[in-house]
């Protein structure tokens, strides 16, 4: 799939940053806040942003790597856990009515008949992935599908729901793998430095971990195409890719994308290889306990908006972050100016 997204129009760049400077505080003294308001007012291209009807997709699928003994949980984890957010029970369904968000729990290749449950909605294009181990985890046809289901939920939180910011979650066992690689390959960083220990492994674990995806990235060498569409293609699950999808497909509207921890900043860095002018949509909600998340949030040159020890995954640390980025566009749009405020301008 090919996306055309616009690139926010610098020009109002100085009016925005005169606004901010006129709010009645001591120049740049709200910090972090004042450069999220100007990146929320250049992706609206206004003076007076709004944040709508925020949405989340919560993306589901397993791996064929999870057989290899690379995670300390199996993959029933994958639709146990699916079925637990249908009842309200996960953290991401406390978060999602704590900060109003519009849950879709979505089934893209779960290995379990989810059919059943009008809760999730069925997008399922197989059983899980293929074993990268071996051969690429999808086909070609199986990443543009995923593409495609990502991007068309995008457009129905758009277009349905009238959204213009978007969080985005998984709930794959094994996905710390595809993601370690995926950093390795796009950054440059060791492979050892990449991996670490998902949710839970122990020593023995870890180094069996190690051994597996260093097996797998040399297979995926042989190949000598390492075009990120590729890259994509041959260790993804069909739910990163699905988020790949949504990514791109949120910026080509102009809606606002809040990255969750390593593994939704793992789908954002090969959204941004695939298309660079995704970069400038992503809010990176924090820096997570997984320690090689560190180092893509610095591949991003991103600032993340809190550092709170969060390794769960679902897009939990995205939808804790809302709140910071309602604060930028309050601060923006309901604090008053020095001249309406009648307090003298000192700088």
């Amino acid at each position: 799939m090919t996306f055309n997204i616009p690139l926010p129009d610098p020009t109002l760049l100085p009016r925005i940053q005169q606004k901010i400077d006129n709010l009645n505080k001591p120049k740049g003294s709200l910090g972090l806040l004042e450069e999220l308001a100007k990146q929320i007012c250049l992706v609206q291209q206004t003076l007076n942003p709004e944040l709508r009807h925020p949405c989340h997709l919560l993306l589901g699928g397993d791996h064929g790597i999870e057989r290899e003994g690379v995670s300390v949980s199996p993959r029933c984890v994958t639709w146990q856990q699916m079925e637990n957010f249908t009842r309200g029970g996960g953290g991401v369904n406390m978060f999602c009515r704590q900060h109003g968000f519009k849950l879709r729990i979505v089934d893209v290749g779960v290995d379990h008949d989810l059919s059943h449950n009008p809760n999730i909605l069925q997008r399922k294009i197989a059983p899980g992935t293929r074993n990268f181990l071996h051969e690429p985890a999808m086909t070609p046809q199986q990443m543009e599908q995923a593409m495609a289901i990502g991007a068309q939920l995008a457009t129905d939180c758009a277009t349905d729901d009238h959204c213009n910011i978007l969080a985005i979650g998984e709930m794959g066992i094994a996905n710390t793998s595809p993601s370690s690689l995926w950093l390795s390959l796009l950054a440059g960083v060791p492979l050892d430095e990449c991996i670490g220990a998902g949710a839970g492994l122990d020593t023995q674990g870890m180094a069996h971990k190690r051994q597996v995806l260093a097996q797998a990235l040399q297979r995926f060498r042989s190949y000598g195409d390492e075009r990120p569409e590729f890259m994509v293609q041959y260790f993804g699950g069909f739910e990163m890719v699905a988020a790949i999808g949504a990514m791109l497909r949120a910026a080509e509207q102009r809606m606002l994308v809040l990255v969750d921890g390593f593994i939704m900043t793992a789908c954002a860095m090969a959204a941004t290889a695939i298309n660079s002018n995704l970069r400038p949509y992503l809010i990176f909600a924090h820096q997570g306990d997984e320690h090689a998340h560190a180092a893509m949030l610095r591949h991003l040159k991103a600032k993340p908006l809190l550092s709170l020890g969060l390794r769960l995954g679902e897009g939990t640390g995205a939808l804790c972050a809302y709140p910071i980025v309602d604060s930028a566009v309050r601060m923006v749009n309901e604090m008053n100016t020095f001249q309406k405020a009648n307090i003298t301008k000192y700088f």
